[in-house]
């Protein structure tokens, strides 16, 4: 999918964690399992990252009654660890993902390119929704 407009969705969350610690559970298939979901009735049952620029992800996000699954996936254009990280969606929306270091705390940024059929409300909604989900996670263990 092309955007035609140059619209993009930003998110973001101040995680009580160091941005080592921010990183690691934001990038690694056993933590991204924990944490990537929207709300409470799905979760994500698998994850594979080949973390670097090229290098594939794929998260299966399922619903918890077994009705519906998909895979988000995408290739990684760059990764500068602890601090960047950005990726194509398979359907050619970008992503950009800043982690700032606060000290103790870390500020995460997530730019993205909207898809063409859900508002755009509702999809800042979800994305929003999703890192608030690892902002909990991260800051439980």
């Amino acid at each position: 999918m092309t955007t035609a407009n140059q619209t993009t969705i930003t998110v973001a969350a101040i995680v009580n964690a160091p941005v080592e610690k921010v990183w690691q559970y934001w990038t690694l298939p056993e933590h991204i399992t924990q944490w990537c979901q929207a709300s409470p009735d799905w979760h994500a049952p698998h994850a594979e990252s080949d973390l670097r620029p090229g290098g594939k992800f794929v998260t299966t996000m399922a619903a918890k009654d077994g009705s519906v699954s998909f895979d988000f996936q995408g290739t990684y254009t760059e990764v500068q660890a602890p601090n960047v990280l950005a990726y194509n969606i398979v359907d050619g929306r970008r992503v950009h993902i800043t982690f700032e270091s606060k000290g103790d705390t870390t500020e995460i940024t997530e730019t993205f390119d909207p898809e063409g059929t859900n508002p755009l409300e509702m999809q800042r909604g979800g994305w929003q929704a999703i890192l608030d989900n690892f902002k909990q996670y991260a800051e439980s263990l």
